[in-house]
C-alpha cells in the first residue's frame, strides 16, 4: 500500500480534482463545446435545476481517482505511464461512442477533456510536488 501513498501531493491530487472537475463545467457548457456535445449524444441541456448529481459526484470520484494516479506516478517518475493509460482509456472512451453512435464531434470533446484533465493534473503535480 505504501507505493500508492508515499511521496504523493495530496494537495496535488485534490487541486487537480477540483481544477479538472471545473474545466468540465466549462469544458461541456453552452458557452464552450456544451450545445453542439449534446446534440451530438442525443441529450438536451438542462437547467441549473435538473443537475445530474449522481453523475457529477461520480465524475469527481473518477477525477480523484485519476489525480491519485498521476501523483503515484509523478513520484515514481513514471508519468509516461498515466499518459499512456490515460491514451488507452480515450481510445476505449472514444471507441465506446462509436459504439452509441454518438457524433465525430461529441467524441472529440470528449477525448479533448480527458487529454486537458491529465494535462491539469501533472501540472498540479509538478506544483505541489516542489512545495
Amino acid at each position: 500500500m505504501g507505493e500508492l501513498t508515499t511521496g504523493v501531493s495530496w494537495l496535488g491530487v485534490i487541486v487537480g480534482a477540483v481544477v479538472s472537475f471545473l474545466a468540465g463545467w466549462l469544458w461541456y457548457s453552452p458557452k464552450l463545446f456544451g450545445q453542439k456535445w449534446a446534440e451530438g449524444v442525443g441529450v438536451q441541456m438542462g437547467t441549473a435545476g435538473e443537475m445530474p448529481v449522481a453523475a457529477m459526484v461520480t465524475q469527481f470520484v473518477g477525477l480523484l481517482a485519476m489525480s491519485w494516479f498521476v501523483g503515484v506516478t509523478a513520484v515514481s517518475n513514471a508519468l509516461l505511464t498515466v499518459i499512456l493509460a490515460t491514451a488507452a482509456f480515450t481510445i476505449l472512451a472514444y471507441s465506446g461512442g462509436l459504439f452509441t453512435r454518438k457524433s465525430s464531434y461529441s467524441r472529440n470533446v470528449d477525448a479533448g477533456y480527458w487529454i486537458v484533465c491529465l494535462v491539469v493534473m501533472i501540472i498540479s503535480q509538478g506544483i505541489f510536488r516542489s512545495m
